[in-house]
């Protein structure tokens, strides 16, 4: 059941993908929160433990200039993007989004252009269940999906050792190089 509008709600737009031509592993989002839509980069909340996850396993430090840790995931063979294309949503929760409202991004089309992505991690529940929903089967273009634990800091019930571990395990069975 859709939520009904809330005069707080308001029509929110994603970013375009990270995607070096060589991507093997494509990492989905939902919605970027409000913190990196106010900075016009990914995860860019300073509790969210993405960026922390990518320089523990790809050298993508947290406190490395934006476009640094950028270039270190695309080194590593690592896309980012999210699921929704837009969408309203109050805060910066995924609960909050409202359904009837989100239109996904055009992931056939990203599919086709990136034909090396054999693996899509999907950073926490909502992403999986959105991308589920509103997006292509993957096993169309030869993809294998896989829910990890959400960085967001709203998923405090997952201790960040535990978080760090699922995210190596997934991104060494997808075949990336992780950092020692």
């Amino acid at each position: 059941m859709a939520r009904p509008a809330s005069a707080n709600a308001r029509l929110l737009q994603g970013f375009p993908p990270i995607a070096p031509r060589g991507a093997r592993v494509l990492i989905l989002g939902s919605m970027p929160g409000a913190a990196s839509l106010q900075a016009r980069r990914y995860y860019a909340h300073p509790q969210n433990r993405f960026w922390p996850i990518m320089g523990a396993l790809v050298g993508a430090d947290p406190a490395l200039p934006y476009a640094r840790r950028v270039a270190r995931l695309k080194a590593a063979g690592i896309a980012l993007w999210d699921v929704f294309d837009r969408c309203e949503r109050e805060g910066s929760l995924d609960s909050a989004i409202r359904d009837a409202t989100a239109q996904a991004n055009d992931f056939a089309a990203f599919f086709r252009g990136h034909r090396h992505v054999r693996t899509v991690l999907f950073n926490g529940a909502k992403a999986e269940t959105a991308y589920r929903r509103h997006g292509p089967a993957l096993d169309e273009f030869g993809v294998c999906g896989w829910r990890l634990p959400s960085t967001s800091p709203a998923n405090a019930a997952v201790a960040p050792e535990k978080k760090l571990a699922a995210w190596r395990e997934a991104l060494q069975a997808a075949g990336i190089a992780l950092v020692d």
